[in-house]
């Protein structure tokens, strides 16, 4: 048992820097073994390597893909209210400062998709202003809007158009042809080529995807249920809060299991395609989430009751830095793997850009922890943080 303080000396949740950095490491692996969302993939002739691809990429996906951003979600949707809560009790309005916080990560995550199209940070920078409309509402009323949210309400819509009008064919593919003109661009263009084509197309089809896979409003109900975390101070220990993540717990495996086997008989009961991928996405959806609470109080119950805590808490450092370390991945990935750097895609199979992902993650926490010796933040934190608080006029 330990002690009931999550906080360092500057006042920082240890184990909300926990989380993001374990958050960060699944989604840096992630990335590694896509290439960078370059799905193009050496022809593997080695057994023993064949058999080592197929093992690591269907086990990162299952336990990282979309549950990582997930928690990455939560824990930004944490951080908001942290500095709402933190001007409040100082007499100030945050809502505003926030607003242009947000247009700062824009423009910071504008940069990094010319870098890397499949990047998280448009998405948020957009979806992170419903924030602003919530965080006034009571917690009852932010908690239904966060339910109805994560229960797809645009895939439910289009089921019940579909019911109505039998003719009614669903185009599941639109982003595609915007990942080609992308893909072709990273494996043969130069690096203003790849530039230019990334900041438009390369969004268009990044947004696409996101919409296709309704991660749009599953985010800004994550953001919402994130700031409710923070509103019912569930991350200190105690014995409620540790009553609460074993519940937590308990319920996200028992719904995760049926959920997820659902979705490969799904296919056996509806033939019709227009319904069949807004329920599939549905369901996809909701064990994502399932499995996201699985990890997310996995982790804080290690942490507080278990001697993993030690190991656990090495990700601190790299959660604090997470925006530095997901930002410079993108020009590395980018060098390693695009035409206009080293042009690894063309040789490099899943297992050894697995061991490039694990090399990169242990080459950023080591840095991490060398910068966090001398410096509060991380340098784009701090960036970010000198911008959101520039004083205009006479503010």
């Amino acid at each position: 048992m330990h002690s009931s303080t999550t906080l360092t000396n500057s006042n920082r949740i240890e184990i909300a820097d926990v989380l993001r950095g374990f958050a960060v490491m699944g989604i840096t692996l992630i990335h590694f073994i896509e290439r960078f969302s370059l799905n193009s993939f050496p022809e593997e002739t080695c057994s023993f390597l064949i058999f080592t691809d197929r093992v690591i990429w269907d086990s990162i996906f299952f336990t990282f893909s979309g549950k990582a951003y997930c928690i990455f979600a939560l824990l930004f949707g944490f951080s908001f209210f942290i500095q709402d809560s933190s001007q409040k009790e100082k007499g100030k309005d945050f809502r505003g400062r926030f607003a242009w916080r947000l247009v700062l990560l824009f423009f910071i995550a504008g940069i990094n998709s010319t870098l890397f199209p499949g990047e998280i940070l448009v998405l948020y920078a957009l979806v992170g202003y419903v924030l602003i409309a919530v965080c006034r509402f009571s917690t009852r009323a932010a908690v239904a809007i966060a339910v109805i949210l994560l229960l797809q309400p645009v895939e439910w819509g289009q089921i019940v158009y579909a019911l109505v009008n039998p003719e009614y064919m669903a185009n599941a593919e639109f982003d595609a042809p915007y990942w080609e003109v992308v893909n072709t661009v990273q494996k043969e263009g130069s690096f203003l080529e790849m530039c230019k084509a990334a900041i438009w197309t390369g969004n268009v089809a990044n947004m696409g995807w996101m919409l296709l896979h309704g991660r749009i409003t599953q985010t800004a109900a994550l953001f919402i249920v994130g700031m409710l975390i923070g509103r019912s101070n569930m991350f200190p220990y105690s014995e409620k809060n540790i009553k609460f993540w074993i519940s937590v717990f308990i319920v996200a495996v028992i719904a995760f299991f049926p959920i997820y086997g659902l979705i490969a008989v799904l296919p056996d009961f509806i033939n019709r395609e227009a319904l069949l991928v807004p329920s599939t996405l549905i369901l996809k959806s909701l064990s994502n989430v399932a499995f996201t609470g699985i990890l997310f109080a996995g982790v804080i119950l290690a942490y507080y009751l278990t001697k993993l805590r030690r190991v656990l808490y090495l990700l601190a450092p790299y959660g604090r830095v997470s925006l530095t370390n997901y930002l410079s991945q993108s020009l590395i990935g980018g060098f390693l793997f695009y035409s206009w750097g080293l042009g690894l895609y063309q040789y490099t199979g899943i297992t050894a850009c697995f061991l490039m992902g694990v090399g990169m993650f242990f080459i950023q926490l080591c840095f991490c922890r060398w910068w966090l010796r001398s410096h509060r933040q991380g340098p784009l934190e701090w960036l970010w943080k000198k911008a959101t608080w520039i004083r205009v006029g006479k503010e």
